[in-house]
C-alpha cells in the first residue's frame, strides 16, 4: 500500500465545526498526499464522562472506536469538543493507542485553532503507525503537555519519522 491509496477517515464526535474537519482532512492531503474522508458525526460521548474530574475519559472514548467499523478507512481520526483526560494527566489534547485503528483529539482546548488542531492530529496519526514521541524540536512527534509547547513544534514529520510513516503505511 502506497499514501496514495491510503484513507484516513475523520469522525466528528458530536457538534464539530466543519472548518476543523475540512482543514484536517486537507492537511494529510496537502501533507502527506493522503486522502480523506470526512464522516458522518457521532452522538456526543455522554457515555465517557467522569462526574468526579468533569472531563471525558479518552480511553473509553477510543475503545468504543475501536469497535466500530470505518467502511474505506484504514485508520480514523476522531474529534471531540469536550475536555479529555486519561488517569495519568490531567488533561490531553489527543490521544491515540501505538499502532491503533482510531485516534482522538479534543478541540477544547485549542482555543478555536485549526493550525492548533492539525497539530495534534497529525501527532496522534503518527502514533497509530507506531511512531513514539521525537526529540526533534520541531518535529509534529515531539511531545506538547501545553498549547505553549504545540505552538512551538511544525505540523510536519522530521526526515526519520516521514520514512517511518510511509514504510509502515507501505507495510500495511
Amino acid at each position: 500500500m502506497n499514501l496514495n491509496s491510503f484513507c484516513l477517515g475523520i469522525q466528528p464526535v458530536g457538534k464539530i465545526d466543519p472548518i476543523y474537519l475540512k482543514t484536517i482532512a486537507g492537511s494529510f492531503l496537502g501533507g502527506l498526499g493522503m486522502k480523506s474522508l470526512i464522516l458522518p458525526s457521532l452522538a456526543h460521548p455522554e457515555y465517557a464522562f467522569d462526574k468526579r474530574r468533569v472531563q471525558y475519559d479518552a480511553g473509553i472514548i477510543i475503545n468504543k472506536l475501536e469497535t466500530m467499523k470505518f467502511k474505506g478507512c484504514n485508520t480514523v481520526i476522531a474529534l471531540v469538543d469536550a475536555d479529555l483526560f486519561i488517569p495519568v494527566f490531567s488533561f490531553v489534547l489527543g490521544e491515540a493507542k501505538m499502532g491503533g485503528k482510531c485516534a482522538l483529539i479534543s478541540l477544547y482546548r485549542l482555543r478555536k485553532n485549526p493550525a492548533r488542531a492539525v497539530k495534534v492530529a497529525i501527532h496522534e496519526f503518527g502514533h497509530l503507525m507506531n511512531l513514539d514521541h521525537c526529540h526533534e524540536k520541531t518535529c509534529v512527534m515531539r511531545f506538547s503537555k501545553n498549547i505553549e509547547q504545540l505552538d512551538l513544534i511544525s505540523d510536519i514529520f522530521c526526515k526519520y519519522c516521514l520514512d517511518t510513516i510511509k514504510y509502515m503505511i507501505k507495510k500495511n
